[in-house]
C-alpha cells in the first residue's frame, strides 16, 4: 500500500514472545502505509508492547508512555500486552494513553489506531477482551523481521500451569498452539529471506500440540515431530528452542535434539529453585532430583550441551537453609549461564498475600550472591569449549579491531577475525580462549558452509 505519510514507533519490554507479537504489529503498520522509525524519533504513533512479570516490568511501561507523550503531546500512544491484558484500568489511567489493547484482537490494533485518532473524548479507548476462554490461536504472520539475521516464530500462547507467583496466565489465558502448515509456512517465508537462525517461541513450549487435533497417522504430533518438519526445510540454517519446562523434557525430545544436527545444542529449563520446599509452595511439579535426572540425561546423550536456566530468590518463606540449598544445587548443576529474579509479588497470584513474605534488603542480598556465582559458572563454561568446535551466528563486525561476534550453537557470545562480510552468516569455528563470558575463536572454513558465500568486505 502507499505511504500515508504517519510514523509509529514500538518500544518492547519482557521475553522473546513479546518480540515476536511487536514484529507482527509492526508489519500490520507497514501494510497500511505507516513508516517504522526509531522509538527515541518523533513519531505519530506510539505502541508500548508492555511487560507484567514484575513490578519494574510495570513501572518501566509507565515510564515509557508519559516519555513519548513529553516528546510528542498530538501523538497516539497506546499500551498494549500483557499488563494492558490484566490491569486494563490501572493501565487507561496512565496520563498520556489514547488506546489499551490487550494480547488478543490485535489484528485490528490500525484501525482501532485510526478511531483514537479521530476520538474526541479525552478517556482512552480501551480493547480488552475476555482471555480466560480463548481456545484458537491469534494468526498475525510475520513475512520478515527487521533484523534479517535470528527470527522468532511464535508457536503457541498461553499456559495453563498457575505457579503461585505467575501472572502470565492471567495476561495470555490457556496454551493454545498454532497449526503446523502455518508455522512451517513462516519459517520458509523467514528462511528465504535470509534468516539464518529460526528461534521457536512461545509460553509454554513444551505443550505443543496438546490441544491439536491428531490425524490417525500422527498420533505423536507435538513439539519433537515440529522440530523435524521444521528442520526438513532446506533453507533453514539453525533453530533454537526458547524456555522448556522440566515437566516438558522427554527422552523422545532429548533424542530428537541429538538426532537433528541444525538444533541448537542448547537447553533452557527454568528450575526457579533449588530447594525441593520452595519448590512445592511455587507450585512447581517437580523436584529437584526430577530436574537433576533431565540434566544429566541430556548431558549423557549429548556431550558438552548448554543448559541455561532462570532462577528466583527472596519466594515468601524462603529461608537461608533454603537459599543456601538452592545456591549450592545451581553450583552442582554448572549451569552455562542463569538468569536470576528477585520475587515480586504480582497481584492476582497466591503468592502474593502468602505468609512470611522475604524483605527486600534480604531478597536484593541474595540476588546479588546469585547473580555472581551465575558470571562465574559462565565463564567457566566459556573456558570449557577451549578446544572445541562450534558454529557462530555472526550478529556485529567492528570495524576498529577487525573482528566479528555472534552467538554459538550453545548460546555463548563468540569473537573472531572476520570482515563486515560474514554478518548473517553460520561460521564453522574453533574456540582457541575464553575472557570472561566470551569465547575467542578462529575460522575453520572460509566460507559457511552449506549456504552460498557472501564474501568478505
Amino acid at each position: 500500500m502507499p505511504e500515508t505519510g504517519k510514523r509509529c514507533a514500538f518500544f518492547t519490554l519482557g521475553c522473546k514472545v513479546n518480540q515476536y507479537d511487536t514484529e507482527s504489529l509492526m508489519e500490520l503498520f507497514r501494510k497500511r502505509g505507516y513508516r517504522v522509525v526509531d522509538f527515541d524519533s518523533e513519531a505519530d504513533v506510539y505502541c508500548i508492547n508492555t511487560c507484567t512479570v514484575t513490578q519494574v516490568a510495570d513501572k518501566k511501561s509507565r515510564q515509557a508512555v508519559r516519555r513519548v507523550k513529553r516528546r510528542n503531546p498530538d501523538a497516539v500512544v497506546v499500551a498494549t500486552g500483557c499488563y494492558a491484558q490484566v490491569a486494563p484500568e490501572e493501565v487507561s489511567a496512565i496520563r498520556g494513553v489514547d488506546l489499551v489493547i490487550g494480547t488478543q484482537g490485535r489484528a485490528d490494533i490500525v484501525d482501532l489506531v485510526d478511531l483514537a485518532m479521530t476520538k474526541k473524548s479525552e478517556s482512552p479507548l480501551v480493547a480488552v477482551g475476555e482471555i480466560t476462554s480463548r481456545t484458537e490461536f491469534e494468526e498475525v504472520p510475520i513475512s520478515c523481521p527487521t533484523r534479517r539475521i535470528r527470527g522468532f516464530v511464535k508457536i503457541q500462547e498461553g499456559c495453563g500451569e498457575f505457579c503461585a507467583y505467575c501472572r502470565v496466565p492471567f495476561a495470555r489465558g490457556p496454551s493454545r498452539s498454532r497449526k503446523p502448515e502455518h508455522i512451517v509456512a513462516e519459517v520458509k517465508r523467514l528462511a528465504d529471506s535470509g534468516i539464518r537462525e529460526i528461534v521457536l517461541t512461545g509460553i509454554h513450549v513444551g505443550a505443543y500440540g496438546r490441544d491439536l487435533a491428531r490425524p490417525n497417522d500422527l498420533a505423536t504430533l507435538g513439539l519433537p515431530w515440529l522440530l523435524e518438519e521444521i528442520h526438513s526445510i532446506p533453507t533453514i540454517g539453525r533453530i533454537r528452542l526458547s524456555s522448556i519446562e522440566p515437566i516438558d523434557v522427554d527422552e523422545c525430545l532429548i533424542k530428537k535434539v541429538q538426532g537433528l544436527p541444525k538444533v541448537a545444542r542448547h537447553f533452557h529449563i527454568p528450575l526457579q529453585s533449588g530447594d525441593d520446599e520452595v519448590l512445592k509452595r511455587m507450585g512447581r511439579r517437580y523436584q529437584t532430583r526430577d530436574y537433576l535426572r533431565i540434566v544429566e540425561r541430556i548431558r549423557q546423550m549429548i556431550p558438552d550441551v548448554a543448559v541455561t536456566t532462570d532462577m528466583m530468590v527472596g519466594f515468601p518463606g524462603e529461608t537461608e537453609e533454603n537459599f543456601r540449598k538452592s545456591y549450592e544445587f545451581a553450583r552442582s548443576l554448572k549451569f552455562s549461564r542463569m538468569h536470576v529474579f528477585k520475587f515480586s509479588g504480582r497481584p492476582g497470584t497466591r503468592a502474593f498475600n502468602m505468609a512470611h513474605q522475604v524483605d527486600s534488603k534480604i531478597r536484593h542480598f541474595r540476588s546479588e550472591e546469585m547473580m555472581q556465582l551465575a558470571k562465574e559458572l559462565e565463564s567457566g563454561f566459556c573456558r570449557s569449549l577451549v578446544g572445541k568446535d562450534e558454529e557462530v551466528l555472526v550478529e556485529e563486525y567492528e570495524s576498529r579491531r577487525r573482528v566479528v561476534t555472534g552467538i554459538g550453537s550453545r548460546y555463548v557470545r563468540i569473537e573472531m577475525p572476520g570482515g563486515e562480510g560474514l554478518v548473517g552468516t553460520l561460521v564453522p569455528v574453533r574456540a582457541v580462549g575464553a575472557a570472561d563470558a566470551v569465547v575467542v575463536a578462529e575460522r575453520l572454513l572460509l566460507h559457511e558452509e552449506g549456504f552460498e558465500s557472501q564474501g568478505e568486505k
